[in-house]
């Protein structure tokens, strides 16, 4: 077995690099399928989303970036998510306990899923925080963005509508 060592962006740029390349070498992919147990009491599995614009994010309680981020991508999400827009948070902590903890104190209503095996982080080959993927309805992989800054979520939102319309 592996050890998966994962850091915040802005914390090692030149991992951030790297990342970037192995990453968006999922662009244009099918998505890799998952199913993980989620703050909702049930395990949700990323097919059952197919016909769905789906973004998923991958995020950290230790991350402020993310947590900067998490509140931002809850209104895009109360938004859009009667017209077909879902939200999956994959949480990369080892103890769900505090993603809970952070996510109550947060008032986010998508669900976060669990990852604390990393089994899913290593399938999307995520070595950094955040890490947010955009799913077209037939399930390709679109867009993949890596950190968060402010004015990240202007652009999300473009590529959000543009593949609603599709």
């Amino acid at each position: 077995m592996h050890r998966v060592r994962i850091f915040c962006s802005g914390t090692l740029l030149s991992l951030w690099a790297l990342t970037t390349l192995a990453s968006s070498a999922l662009t244009g992919q099918t998505a890799p399928d998952f199913a993980l147990a989620s703050n909702t009491g049930s395990n949700l599995r990323l097919s059952e989303y197919r016909g769905d614009v789906v973004m998923i994010n991958f995020w950290a309680t230790w991350c402020g970036p993310c947590r900067q981020e998490m509140p931002l991508l809850d209104d895009l999400y109360g938004r859009y998510e009667r017209v077909g827009f879902k939200l999956l948070g994959v949480n990369i902590d080892d103890d769900a306990g505090r993603a809970l903890k952070m996510i109550d104190e947060l008032g986010v209503s998508f669900p976060v899923l669990f990852d604390e095996a990393k089994d899913v982080s290593r399938l999307y080959q995520v070595e950094a925080m955040p890490v947010t993927i955009l799913v077209d309805r037939a399930g390709t992989v679109r867009h993949v963005h890596h950190g968060y800054k402010p004015g990240y979520e202007q652009k999300y939102l473009t590529e959000i509508r543009s593949l609603l319309r599709e």
